[in-house]
This record gives C-alpha cells, structure tokens and sequence, in this order.
C-alpha cells in the first residue's frame, strides 16, 4: 500500500501541472477585458498602466508561472526561476484579484472558514445521518421505517436546494422566527452567547445540505447493505451462532462501506467547493458565493484559482478513497 501512494503522488504531480496549464489557457485564453468595465471617463493611458500593475503586460508563460507559484506555501522553486527567468520572490508577485485588487490566496483564506463551518459541518452530519438509516431500511426491508426513509430520501434528493432553503426561510424564519433567514460572516464568536448564535445562523442552510447530502448516501447505503445481506459469507455467520448485531456491523457493515466510500469521498470536495445554491440563498460569504461573483466580475485569477484547488482535492480524494478500499477490503491489494 506504501509504494502504491507514492507512486500516485509521483502521478499526481505532472497530472495537475497538466490540470493547471489547460486550465489557466482556457479562461486565460477567454474573451474578455477586466478594463472594460472601467467608467469610459478614465484615460486610455489610464487603463494601460492599470493593465501592466495586473500584469497583463507580461508574456503568457510569465503569467501562468507567477500564478503557480501562489499555490506553494514556501518560496517559490529556484527551478521555477532558472526555467522561466523570473524573480518570483517578494509580495509584489503575489496575484492580485481584477475585482478586489486583493491577494487571491488572501482572499480564498478568508472565505474558506465560512464555507468550513456550514458546508463542512453539513457534510459531517448527513453522513452520520445516512448511515443508519441506510443500514435500518435494508436490515428491515420493507417496513415502515424503510417506506418513510425512501420517501424522505427521494424527497431530499430530488428538490432543488434553492427549494427547500425557500421553503425553511418562511417557515423557520417568518411562520416561526426561530432562525435567522441569512447568514452573519461579521458574527465573531467571543462567549457561549455568540457562540450559540453562531449555532443558529447554522441551522437552515446545514438543515438543506444535510438533507441532499444524507438522502444520496442513505440510498447508497441501504443498496449495498442489501446486495450484502443475500451473500454467503452471512448466512455462515448467522449458522456459526454470531447474534445478529455481531452479522450486521461487523460484517455486513465493512464490506458495504466500499461502495459508500466512493460517494462520501468523492463528495468531501464539494465541501471546499461550497455550495454554490445553498450560499445565495443564505447570504453565506463563502467560497461558493466567491466563485460566482468573480465569474460575474471577469475575475480571471479568482476563477483559474478556485478551478485548479477544486481539480487538486478531486485528485487527492480520489486516491484516498482507493486507499480506503485496500483497508476495508483486505482482498484488494496494489502492491
């Protein structure tokens, strides 16, 4: 299992330069002039000094070079300057946002522990959600905790999130003032009070997340239990005298799980990614609500930023969920 990880992490790094490049020249490449929005009233010679500040004065590989170096978190390669030629030390080549006129990484910093708490807590609780009752629904098929669970789910799952944030807001926030309708990124939680403020802020768009992402998984969940139920290997437990709950969490439980897993960690890069949708609807200042107003704005660097993040934890993820099979399945093996 060792030598297989590093050597997808060999692979994984030409992968996402490659990721990076094509990303990078596609929007690069794209229509469009961040000066153009520009009140007509400024002076052409104006604007061109303003284009050179952003950079785009420089040659295109120059660019693309200043834009990699943001994603490393110690000074830039000295292979990096040898290749291109370039002095990529110092904050004065930092890439700066069209929109803000602002750091990227900066920016992306600030808005991801937003994302974080909402999303990711979100995340968190829909698993821990799905799980039983995807394993309850198969052990008793049928039944009418399985008829309720599969009605919610489909419910869940098929609803727009917009939808159902709609609907919590006039019914917990206008019908039932119980929960604020939007979401308070200034809130700093200093004591239990604010703290607990911040918990209720949460509520609504963690209620809509959870539900989509609890409904999906608790179908996964209850369809692979179900294949594992009619398997061999549990009707000799049950006739080796093993209870019933030994059968099911033990053994059931560990070889479903392998399916599972590709939907939960597939998924977890939606959680930086944000929910787009669910960030709108509750003014949540995260990384979601970014993406769309930088893409609204031209915002190239914001945009080829969060593209690339987003390609490299779908890359990482992707190599933790192989990983996660060798562990649940002792038959699978990479070496």
């Amino acid at each position: 299992m060792f030598h297989y990880t590093i050597r997808r992490l060999v692979v994984a790094v030409p992968t996402l330069l490659l990721i990076s490049l094509i990303i990078f020249l596609l929007l690069g490449l794209a229509p469009g002039d961040p000066m153009a929005q520009l009140p007509l009233t400024i002076p052409p010679e104006v604007k061109e000094k303003m284009r050179l500040s952003l950079g785009l004065g420089d040659p295109l590989m120059t660019r693309y070079a200043l834009w990699l170096k943001q994603f490393f978190w110690i000074e830039p390669l000295h292979v990096i300057d040898a290749l291109f030629g370039l002095d990529l030390s110092g904050d004065s080549q930092r890439i700066v946002s069209w929109q803000s006129r602002a750091p990227v990484a900066d920016i992306i910093a600030q808005r991801l522990p937003q994302t974080l708490w909402v999303v990711g807590v979100a995340y968190i609780v829909g698993i821990a959600i799905a799980l039983p009752i995807g394993i309850i629904s198969a052990y008793r098929q049928y039944s009418w905790f399985d008829q309720i669970g599969t009605l919610i789910s489909m419910i869940g799952f098929s609803v727009p999130t917009f939808f159902t944030g709609v609907v919590l807001i006039v019914l917990f926030s206008v019908a039932l003032p119980w929960f604020p309708s939007f979401y308070d990124t200034t809130l700093q939680v200093t004591d239990w009070q604010s703290f607990l403020a911040q918990l209720r802020q949460m509520v609504l768009p963690m209620m809509v997340l959870a539900l989509y992402n609890a409904s999906q998984i608790s179908r996964f969940m209850r369809a692979s239990v179900l294949d594992n139920l009619r398997e061999d290997y549990v009707r000799t437990a049950r006739a080796k005298g093993l209870t019933e709950k030994v059968v099911v969490l033990i053994h059931v439980l560990r070889n479903s799980m392998i399916p599972v897993v590709t939907v939960i960690g597939m998924g977890v890069p939606q959680i930086f990614g944000g929910a787009i949708i669910t960030e709108q609807v509750f003014k949540v200042n995260g990384i979601g609500e970014l993406l769309i107003s930088s893409i609204q704005a031209n915002d190239l660097p914001m945009v080829q930023t969060l593209t690339f993040i987003f390609a490299v934890l779908i890359v990482l993820f992707n190599l933790i969920t192989d990983i996660l099979y060798g562990i649940l399945d002792p038959r699978i093996r990479y070496d």
